[in-house]
């Protein structure tokens, strides 16, 4: 069994425990004799916990809750009432954090150690299971922690570790004063307790020392580690490797909080701590059984609970992210749109890029299924055909009964002059993890199809890995064998040899871009683009312009590269600001570069 499904139930029973909490400086709850009550008994305690579980992000809301499709230069949000838009065209300021998360995490951060400081008084289930399962129970709340502090990491750069004992409710405000901590700190402090944690969790969730599908979700070792490896990945990388730019990000003492020295062992760090994932043997890449790469392709997300899935959360509303992604035709509402450069960076069929491949054309047309089809699109390889709707592509799902062809033109059943906002910018949709079952959107009759939302996977632990040796060792046999491993499933030649193998790329510096590209493939839409560029300061280059087919043409005139969008990148949008309300209270700590 290897199921990771999201355990979180009966968390609103306790919303009211933790509502006084709203920041990560608040005390413990007023109600003091309600809560030493529920770690008094079993059933209030796994409450508890269920409610620690609860801040595990849902991210298929990536027009309203999250940025990572909208504010990358994969994808664009159709609609400018969202956020998204306001933080592209860099209306954001310590006054106005937009996709604040600061205070969210640091409660569920606060409410997993003030489980772990309690779970130990249970005597109910000390005397049912002796120390077991209170030992299972505070390693998977340490985990939670453990990745609350990464997602903060991840945002807003160095933070504030504030330790293992809860705030006692008659503390001085001067004991709640803590400064940021560097990252590395950071990074030190989560991956010793992620490693802690792997030597006690099971492989598989468990139920009163059992392995259980019921209980599937729970955090494993698998999950602790899958998450360390990606802490590990970023920290190595050039935006916290030795980077100078960041000389002046100091705090109060006069402390560097990004490191200013290049250190190589730490890419030896994240490739371990990938290799680890991989070495447990525990997970598999997903291939169909009958060997159809689309449906490998496809069933990766739609099967749920499979073989690749390390990380996932069941209770999700990937639904609505279906009717977003699905064109009007079918019901949905054309919000989220692949930018042509996202489109370009799909490989042909031959394996090759656009600019290596004798295949690809931008001009004329094929036939297929009665109508024109542009030869942009002929040849592509199969995660284009499974990522991308693109114009005159065949399509089937939502309320449409039978397949038909998509159509973006500004006058056609998708584009801009058939509805005053639910029309794509770019003149693309995205296809990837879109169920063609759902059928929720307008016209539809409510039916969904409900599966998990993937948060780890092994396709991206491989290219974690992958990228990671390339830095410390290049030429390591593991970066082709494992490369390829991805390439093979994707249905598209692999670097070797015989006759239809690519040749083998030789520099370090041609290797890190093969696998560069790969990895924007391979994980498109799956919110890793926006903390890549972000990572390998790379940036400011990609972002700015992105485009799209020309929609507000009919016919051959929509098949022109065109402005679509404006994707605003600045120094100060490496991390987020914390905001002014948390600088006011947290009197030491110090803002992020550019705020």
């Amino acid at each position: 069994m290897k199921r990771q499904l999201l355990y979180i139930t009966l968390l609103i029973c306790f919303t009211g425990l933790i509502s006084s909490c709203s920041k990560y400086l608040d005390q413990v709850p007023n109600d003091r004799i309600t809560i030493e009550e529920v770690f008094k008994k079993k059933a209030p305690s796994e409450q508890y916990l269920a409610n620690v579980y609860s801040y595990v992000d849902d991210e298929s809301d990536q027009w309203n809750s999250f940025p990572w499709f909208g504010n990358a230069d994969e994808g664009d949000v159709t609609w400018s009432k969202y956020a998204t838009y306001d933080l592209n065209i860099g209306n954001m300021s310590a006054g106005n954090v937009l996709f604040d998360k600061w205070g969210y995490y640091y409660r569920g951060i606060r409410s997993a150690t003030y489980f772990m400081a309690h779970i130990n008084e249970n005597v109910e289930i000390r005397s049912l299971n002796g120390q077991q399962l209170i030992d299972q129970y505070q390693a998977e709340a340490r985990c939670l922690r453990a990745y609350y502090y990464f997602l903060l990491m991840r945002q807003f750069g160095p933070v504030v570790l504030v330790g293992d004992k809860p705030t006692e409710p008659d503390a001085p405000a001067s004991a709640m004063q803590l400064p940021r901590s560097s990252f590395d700190e950071c990074v030190n402090y989560v991956s010793n307790e992620l490693d802690a944690v792997a030597a006690v969790l099971p492989l598989v969730p468990v139920s009163n020392g059992q392995p259980s599908d019921l209980e599937g979700g729970r955090m494993t070792k698998g999950i602790a580690l899958a998450i360390k490896a990606r802490l590990l990945l970023y920290a190595a990388s050039p935006l916290y490797n030795g980077n100078t730019e960041m000389a002046g990000f100091k705090d109060l003492e006069g402390k560097n909080l990004i490191s200013q020295t290049f250190d190589k062992e730490k890419w030896k760090r994240a490739a371990d701590a990938a290799k680890a994932v991989i070495d447990m043997r525990q997970y598999t890449l997903y291939k169909d059984p009958g060997g159809d790469v689309k449906k490998s392709l496809q069933g990766i997300f739609s099967q749920g609970w499979n073989s690749e899935q390390i990380f996932v959360r069941k209770s999700n509303n990937l639904p609505t992210w279906d009717v977003h992604c699905m064109p009007r035709q079918a019901g949905g509402w054309c919000g989220l749109a692949p930018t042509q450069e996202q489109v370009d960076a799909y490989f042909m069929k031959d394996g090759k890029s656009i600019l290596e491949s004798d295949l690809y054309s931008e001009s004329g047309f094929t036939t297929e299924n009665g109508v024109k089809v542009f030869n942009m699109y002929q040849n592509r390889e199969p995660r284009f055909y499974t990522d991308i709707t693109y114009n005159n592509c065949m399509y089937q799902g939502g309320n449409m009964q039978s397949t038909v062809p998509i159509n973006f033109f500004i006058s056609g059943p998708n584009g801009k002059n058939g509805h005053p906002t639910d029309w794509s910018k770019t003149g693309y949709l995205v296809r990837k993890n879109v169920s063609p079952q759902t059928n929720d959107g307008s016209g539809g009759n409510g039916r969904r199809q409900n599966r998990p939302i993937i948060l780890f996977r092994l396709g991206e632990i491989y290219l974690d890995y992958v990228e990671a040796l390339n830095e410390y060792e290049p030429g390591n046999s593991d970066i082709l064998l494992y490369l390829n491993a991805i390439r093979e499933r994707a249905g598209i030649p692999m670097y070797g040899a015989g006759a239809n193998a690519l040749p083998i790329p030789v520099s370090q510096i041609e290797v890190r871009k093969k696998i560069r590209d790969e990895r924007r493939v391979e994980l498109a839409f799956e919110c890793h683009r926006w903390f890549d560029i972000r990572r390998w300061k790379i940036a400011a280059s990609v972002m700015g312009n992105v485009h799209g087919m020309d929609i507000n043409k009919d016919n051959d005139d929509f098949y022109k590269r065109s402005i679509a969008a404006i994707h605003l990148f600045s120094s100060a949008n490496y991390w987020f600001p914390i905001s002014q309300y948390e600088m006011d209270r947290g009197r030491i700590i110090v803002q992020n570069p550019g705020w």
